[in-house]
């Protein structure tokens, strides 16, 4: 099975199993197929909301080094093209899981099981992953959320009337990329009392990242369009992206981000990686609230 659509009346969601992708996700209207608030992959950008496993961003030079061996690993790692397992699917809830085998281990030599979970609950979809270990030693890995949304909202609103609202005060510096790499610098935040007003500006130098967020959800509005609330659970970044001439804002939970410029290191010693021990688990989930 390719694909599995799940549906509760008020909010229906399709996901397929490559990726473990999120690609439709629609709130009833009053119309036959409702309105679709995800970004359907246009030429700019071919993805919906790529699942980010077992890094966040790129490694300097590409490549993963452990134990003086240096692996190939591309940006935002290898789930987002890997077929997933459909564990279960039912009319509101679907479960599929991806673990190591021997072509993982060729960039990634570590034993790792990842379970994604998509449930929908009144006016929300939850969106839950699982990283298990069942290797005998620790598993270094980061887990990123990469939904897009539709920017703007709905036709004919400017995308300049669009603002995201966090739930917290942010005064801290934002990070950004530079070639892939975080840079060194930490830069003003654009953020003023919780309300970060959205233009395409913000975007021109690639993502704008939150390292270390006080909220653990925002609001993602205009005027005359369904309001979108996205709340997270495990995760510890925030990054928010565009890209010239893609009609999307994608809100991303993350937990780790690109390595340091100046960062050369054994891929263990990373910063921002979970450990996860032997036998152990790791639980990141986000939800997605409509209003």
């Amino acid at each position: 099975m390719d694909r599995h659509q799940i549906d509760n009346g008020r909010v229906s969601a399709v996901i397929k199993a490559d990726g473990a992708e999120l690609c439709s996700l629609r709130i009833a209207d009053g119309t036959a197929d409702g309105c679709e608030l995800l970004w359907q992959a246009g030429p700019v950008w071919p993805r919906h909301a790529p699942v980010l496993f077992p890094i966040v961003g790129r490694l300097k030079g590409d490549r993963l080094t452990h134990c003086g061996t240096d692996y190939p690993m591309t940006q935002h790692g290898f789930a987002r093209d890997r077929r997933f397992a459909w564990v279960d699917h039912g009319p509101h809830s679907c479960r599929l899981s991806l673990a190591d085998d021997a072509e993982t281990r060729r960039r990634y030599p570590f034993a790792f099981r990842l379970d994604v979970t998509y449930a929908l609950d009144g006016d929300s979809l939850l969106v839950s992953h699982l990283v298990s270990n069942p290797g005998p030693e620790e598993l270094p890995a980061s887990l990123g959320a990469h939904p897009a949304f539709r920017w703007p909202l709905a036709d004919g609103i400017p995308k300049d009337a669009h603002e995201i609202e966090f739930d917290a005060d942010e005064p801290a510096p934002v990070r950004r990329i530079d070639g892939g790499l975080l840079k060194p610098e930490a830069f003003p935040t654009p953020i003023r009392n919780r309300r970060l007003p959205l233009d395409a500006s913000l975007f021109a130098e690639d993502a704008l990242i939150l390292d270390h967020p006080a909220s653990r959800s925002v609001r993602y509005s205009a005027p005359g369009a369904p309001a979108i609330e996205v709340s997270w659970s495990g995760f510890e970044q925030l990054g928010l992206w565009s890209k010239p001439g893609g009609d999307f804002l994608c809100i991303e939970p993350w937990h780790g981000f690109a390595s340091p410029a100046g960062f050369d290191g054994p891929f263990s010693a990373k910063p921002g990686l979970m450990r996860i021990p032997p036998g152990g688990q790791r639980e990141l989930s986000y939800r997605v609230t409509f209003s």
